[in-house]
C-alpha cells in the first residue's frame, strides 16, 4: 500500500519534522508527501479554492481520498487501521490523507473525499497534523500486524 499526503504548506526542520520523519521511517508503507504553499495575502475564500485545485491535482490518481477536518469522523486506532485495511482489501493501492491551510478544506475537497478524519476535537497546528497522522498509521500498521505497540 502506498499512502500520499498532500499539504498546504512546507514543513520545515524542527521537533515537528522529526516527530513526522520518527514514524514515517518504521513504517513499511511508502509515503509520498506533496506540499504546496499558497500566498497569504490572497483572501481567504481565493486561497481556499487555489488550494483545492493544487490538492485535489495531487490526489487524482488515489483511489481512496481521506480529508482531515475538525468535523470529520473520530476514529478509535482499531478503527482507522480496519478502515484501512478494508480500502487495501478492496483493492486500494494509493490512500491520499490531505491537510488543509490555516482556514480549512474548500468544499471540493470534502466533495471529492471518500471519508474525512478528525484528529480529535482540539485544534492542531496543521505541520504537527503530519507527525500526528504518521503515528497513527504506524499504529494501524502494528495493529494490523499484531505488533505490541499498541496496548489496550
Amino acid at each position: 500500500m502506498h499512502i500520499l499526503l498532500a499539504a498546504i504548506g512546507k514543513l520545515k526542520s524542527g521537533p515537528e519534522s522529526a516527530l513526522y520523519e520518527h514514524y514515517c521511517k518504521r513504517l513499511p508503507w511508502k509515503i509520498m508527501v506533496k506540499e504546496f504553499e499558497i500566498k497569504k495575502t490572497l483572501p481567504s475564500v481565493q486561497r481556499k479554492e487555489q488550494e483545492a485545485e493544487l490538492l485535489l491535482s495531487a490526489v487524482a490518481a488515489a483511489q481512496h481520498v481521506i480529508a482531515l477536518d475538525e468535523k470529520g469522523k473520530e476514529f478509535t486506532s482499531k478503527l482507522f487501521a480496519a478502515h484501512l485495511q478494508k480500502q487495501q482489501d478492496q483493492g486500494a493501492r494509493t490512500i491520499a490523507f490531505v491537510i488543509g491551510g490555516a482556514d480549512g478544506l474548500h468544499d471540493n475537497i470534502l466533495k471529492r473525499a471518500h471519508a474525512t478524519l478528525s484528529l480529535g476535537r482540539l485544534t492542531w497546528p496543521h505541520m504537527l497534523v503530519r507527525g500526528l497522522l504518521a503515528e497513527q498509521l504506524y499504529r494501524a500498521h502494528t495493529i494490523l500486524n499484531h505488533h505490541p505497540y499498541h496496548r489496550e
